[in-house]
C-alpha cells in the first residue's frame, strides 16, 4: 500500500479513499484469522497500529467512513460449525489507550462529557484484561441455557454443551438471582495447564500448541465436548448482558455480586477515584503480570456508577465509559544463528533456532521453538501458506515472540534483512545421534502426512533410550531422587557393565552389580559415601510403586499421565492389564472392545499401547523390570453399600441436572466403573435426551436403561 506510511494529514482525499478501502479489507481479514480461525498473523500491537490509523483517517475525512470500516463492527462472523445465537444484548469492544497520556485523557474525557469539574468525584474500576475468549452465559429461571461466543457481536456460536464442561462456571444460579441474567466474562486457560498440557505433548512426540489464547479458543470449539473437559479451562466474569432485575447500582458491585453467586472474578480488580491512581494500579499489574497464572495483555478502566454509564452510553461499537489500556507487545528482533535438531524419547525430530541473545517481555531469550520442518518451510498444519509463505533461513532477521509468556517462538522473517547467500533450511532425514532414517508417517484414517519426523532408529538410537530413561525415572513416573538428567546420561554412556544403565531394569540391578565391581561409584567423582548410599535407599524405595505410575513410566506414546491413572483405575492390577494389553494384540476381541469402551480412551491410544506391547524388544524389558519392581494395586473408589458398586455404566444423551464430568465423578465415587461404549459387559445405560446409537444398542442387548431421574434415584440424589 503506497500511501500507508504517509502522514495523515498530508493526505489527499482520493488517497485516503483508496487506503481505507485497504485498512477494511486487512482488518477484516484479521479479524477472521483473530476470531474465527484462532490463527493470528500479527501481533495486537501491530493490529492496533493499523486501526489507529484508520480512525486517524476517518477523523479529517469524515465522508469517507465506510459501512464495512472496522469502526463499525466488532469481531469476526461467526464460524458455521456451531448454531447461530443472537445475542440479546451486543457484544461490544474496547476503544484501546496505549500510553500514561491516553489513559489521562480517558478520564478527562469523561468529566469533559459529562460537564463536570475534573474534582475526583468520579469513580472508576480497574482489573486485568484477560487474553482469552469472550463468552455470554444465559440463565433463566436460575439455570444456564446457552453459553456463546462473541462472534461478530451480535451473533454468536452455541457452544453451551462445551461450557458445561468447565467445572468453575455455574450450572444453576441461588434463588435471589433474577429471572434472566446473562454473565459475560473471559474464558482462559492458565499458564500453568498450558505448559502441563504441552509437557505431555513433548512426552507423547506430538507438536506442541502455540499459545494458551488459541488452545483455549480452539477446546472451546471442539466438537466433542469431552475434549473440551479434558483441557481444564477457566472463567473470569466481568460484565452482563440482559437482566430482567439489577443486583448492583455500581460495576464493583455487581461484579461482587456475580462472587457471590459461585462465578470466579479476578481479584486484582479494584476502584480508584483518581487518573493517578488507575495508573499507579496498571503499572503494579504490569510488574505482576510475569508471575499471574494467566495471560494478559493490559487492564480495563470503567467509570463505575452504572448510571452515569447509561448516561455516557456507546459509540457505533464501543462503550464510552469504558478503555482498555493495553501493554507493550512482547516481541522483539534478533538474528537466527543457526538450527539444532533435538531428537525425543518418542523418536521425534524437533527443530530448534539458536539465537543472538535477546530479551522479550523481561526475560532474556536464546533459543526458540520452529516447531516442525512444515512451520519452517512456511507451510501451516493443514497445508495453508503461513507468514505469507516465507521461510526460515539460518542467518534471518526474525521476530521472536515470547507466545503465552511460556515458550519463544519465532513468528516471521524481516526479508529486507535476509543476507544475500541463504539458501533455504534443508531438514535432515536421518536422525542425527544414531543415523537410523528419518520419516513422516502416514496417517491412516485421514492419509495426511505427519507434521513430526521421526527416526526409525527405536532401541538402537541413543538419545531416545537416554529420553526414554530420563521418563521413566522422572517426577510423575518413579520419582528416583538423584537420578536426574546429569547423572542417568553418565550412567548410559558408561563403558563398565558394573556402572551402565540402558534400561529401567538397569537402574534396579545398579547396586547389585556394584558389590562385586572395582570400580566403585563412591569413587567417582560427583559421588560419595553419602551420596550413593542415598541414591541406592531412593531406588530401593520404588520397588513398589503405584500401578498409574509403573503404566505412565512405562513412555508408551499418547500415555500421558491422566490416561495411566485412567487405565490403572480400569484394570485395577498390572496383571489384569498387561494380560488384557497383551490379548488384545489382534485389534479384536472382547479385551479391545474393552479397551476402546473405557471413558476418555480413543482408537489412536488404544492402539498405541497395544502396539506397544506387541514389540517383543518391550516385552523383555517389561519382564525384567517385574522382576524387580512390584506395581501395587490401584486404589480404586469402593462403596459397598452402593447399589452400583462393581457395576459398568455408560451415560449418553444430555445431562440437565449435572454436568458430565460430575456425573462420571459421582459414579466412581460410589465403585462405579464408567465406560465409554456399550458392550455385554455394561451393566447400566443412562439415557438423556439425545440419546441415540449406544441406548439402541443397549435396548438390543437387553441391557438395564433408565433416564437421568432415575439414576439419581438410584444412587440417593
Amino acid at each position: 500500500m503506497l500511501n500507508q506510511r504517509k502522514p495523515v494529514e498530508q493526505m489527499t482525499e482520493a488517497e485516503a479513499a483508496e487506503e481505507l478501502a485497504f485498512l477494511a479489507a486487512e482488518l477484516s481479514r484479521h479479524d477472521m484469522l483473530y476470531h474465527g480461525k484462532d490463527d493470528p498473523e500479527i501481533s495486537d500491537a501491530d493490529y492496533d497500529a493499523l486501526k489507529r490509523r484508520n480512525d486517524l483517517i476517518e477523523e479529517r475525512f469524515p465522508a469517507l467512513i465506510r459501512e464495512d470500516s472496522p469502526s463499525q463492527k466488532v469481531g469476526a462472523a461467526p464460524s458455521l460449525t456451531f448454531a447461530p445465537v443472537v445475542h440479546a444484548r451486543p457484544m461490544l469492544s474496547l476503544d484501546n489507550s496505549f500510553s500514561d497520556e491516553d489513559a489521562r485523557a480517558f478520564v478527562a474525557g469523561i468529566y469533559r462529557f459529562l460537564g463536570r469539574l475534573p474534582d475526583g468525584s468520579i469513580a472508576f474500576t480497574v482489573e486485568p484484561k484477560i487474553d482469552g475468549l469472550s463468552m455470554s452465559l444465559r440463565y433463566e429461571n436460575r439455570r444456564l441455557v446457552t453459553a456463546a461466543t462473541r462472534g461478530d457481536g451480535t451473533t454468536g456460536e452455541n457452544v453451551t454443551a462445551n461450557v458445561r464442561t468447565i467445572g468453575m462456571i455455574p450450572q444453576r444460579l441461588p434463588a435471589e438471582a433474577p429471572d434472566v441474567v446473562e454473565i459475560r466474562g473471559e474464558i482462559y486457560m492458565a499458564k500453568s495447564d498450558f505448559a502441563a498440557l504441552n509437557a505431555e505433548m513433548a512426552a507423547q512426540g506430538r507438536p506442541l500448541y502455540v499459545n494458551p489464547r488459541n488452545t483455549a479458543s480452539g477446546s472451546l470449539r471442539q466438537l466433542d465436548a469431552k475434549v473440551t473437559a479434558s483441557r481444564r479451562l477457566r472463567f473470569f466474569a466481568y460484565a452482563w448482558g440482559e437482566m430482567s432485575a439489577m443486583p448492583a447500582d455500581t460495576q464493583l458491585g455487581m461484579v461482587e455480586t456475580f462472587k457471590a453467586w459461585g462465578f470466579p472474578v479476578n481479584p486484582l480488580m479494584q476502584r480508584f477515584f483518581s487518573a493517578d491512581e488507575l495508573l499507579e494500579h496498571y503499572h503494579h499489574i504490569e510488574r505482576e503480570r510475569p508471575e499471574l497464572d494467566y495471560d494478559i495483555d493490559g487492564v480495563v478502566y470503567k467509570v463505575d456508577q452504572l448510571d452515569l454509564q447509561a448516561r455516557l452510553g456507546f459509540r457505533s461499537r464501543s462503550p464510552r465509559w469504558a478503555t482498555a489500556h493495553k501493554f507493550p507487545a512482547e516481541r522483539a528482533f534478533t538474528r537466527l544463528k543457526g538450527i539444532d535438531i533435538q531428537v525425543g524419547r518418542t523418536g521425534a525430530l524437533t527443530p530448534v533456532a539458536r539465537l543472538e541473545p535477546i530479551t522479550v517481555g523481561g526475560v532474556v531469550v536464546t533459543n526458540a521453538t520452529l516447531h516442525n520442518e512444515d512451520y519452517i518451510r512456511g507451510i501451516g498444519n493443514t497445508g495453508e501458506p503461513i507468514r505469507e509463505g516465507r521461510d526460515i533461513r539460518i542467518g534471518d532477521m526474525v521476530i521472536v515472540q515470547r507466545a503465552g509468556d511460556v515458550i519463544p517462538q519465532i513468528v516471521d522473517v524481516v526479508m529486507d534483512e535476509r543476507p544475500e547467500g541463504t539458501e533455504p533450511y534443508r531438514f535432515p532425514t536421518s536422525c542425527p545421534i544414531c543415523g537410523s532414517h528419518a520419516v513422516r508417517d502416514i496417517n491412516e484414517k485421514t492419509g495426511k502426512v505427519d507434521a513430526v519426523r521421526r527416526c526409525t532408529g527405536g532401541f538402537v538410537c541413543r538419545a531416545q533410550a537416554v529420553e526414554h530413561l530420563k521418563h521413566f525415572v522422572s517426577r510423575n513416573a518413579f520419582d528416583i531422587e538423584g537420578l536426574g538428567s546429569k547423572q542417568i546420561e553418565f550412567f548410559f554412556e558408561s563403558e563398565d557393565e558394573t556402572l551402565r544403565i540402558r534400561t529401567a531394569p538397569d537402574i534396579f540391578t545398579l547396586e547389585r552389580r556394584q558389590e562385586s565391581s572395582l570400580t566403585k561409584l563412591e569413587n567417582i567423582d560427583g559421588f560419595g559415601k553419602v551420596s550413593v548410599r542415598k541414591l541406592y535407599e531412593a531406588i530401593n524405595a520404588r520397588r513398589s510403586i503405584g500401578l498409574h505410575r509403573f503404566i505412565y513410566a512405562l513412555g508408551i506414546r499418547h500415555v500421558g499421565e491422566t490416561t495411566a491413572k485412567l487405565l490403572a483405575r480400569s484394570y485395577g492390577t498390572y496383571e489384569h492389564f498387561g494380560a488384557a494389553m497383551t490379548e488384545a494384540g489382534g485389534f479384536s476381541g472382547d479385551a479391545w472392545n474393552e479397551l476402546n469402551s473405557i471413558d476418555g480412551i480413543g482408537e489412536v491410544v488404544a492402539r498405541a499401547i497395544v502396539e506397544f506391547y506387541k514389540e517383543p524388544r518391550n516385552l523383555k524389558v517389561l519382564s525384567d523390570l517385574l522382576e524387580e519392581v512390584t506395581p501395587e494395586r490401584a486404589e480404586m473408589p469402593v462403596a459397598t453399600d452402593s447399589p452400583v458398586a462393581g457395576k459398568t455404566v455408560v451415560f449418553t444423551g444430555s445431562l440437565e441436572k449435572m454436568t458430565r464430568d460430575e456425573a462420571k465423578a459421582k459414579a466412581e465415587s460410589l465403585g462405579a466403573k464408567v465406560a465409554g461404549s456399550v458392550s455385554k459387559k455394561t451393566d447400566i445405560v443412562v439415557a438423556g435426551p439425545g440419546a441415540g446409537s449406544k441406548l439402541d444398542k443397549a435396548r438390543e442387548l437387553g441391557l438395564q436403561t433408565m433416564d437421568e431421574d432415575e439414576w439419581l434415584a438410584l444412587i440417593g440424589g
